[in-house]
């Protein structure tokens, strides 16, 4: 039960990140969320195997601190590069012209 209430919080945590970070225009609405679930609960999964108590508090602060750092760190990366590649594109088609019709 715990895991979906991690998984829950990391999806909070990435749609957080989606609407607050620049740059939401260049990647899909679930990518940034997905990857703060997926995180969640990969770390919590992780550090329940390493022996940490799922009633304790740090297992709550890493997995959420985690979620939150790779949901950040997602977006700006993308965003960047989407928009890197998205004016390489543009230089590429203007500096060229388009094919006559």
């Amino acid at each position: 039960m715990e895991l979906l209430f991690v998984a829950l919080g990391g999806a909070i945590l990435g749609l957080a990140a989606r609407y607050a970070l620049p740059r939401r225009l260049t990647h899909g609405s679930v990518l940034v969320p997905a990857v703060g679930t997926l995180v969640a609960s990969a770390v919590w999964v992780a550090l329940t195997w390493l022996g940490w108590a799922w009633d304790g508090g740090w297992i709550w602060w890493v997995s959420l601190v985690a979620a939150a750092l790779a949901s950040v760190a997602v977006d700006l990366v993308v965003g960047r590069r989407r928009e890197a590649a998205d004016q390489a594109m543009l230089h590429s088609i203007t500096r060229t012209g388009l094919p006559a019709a």
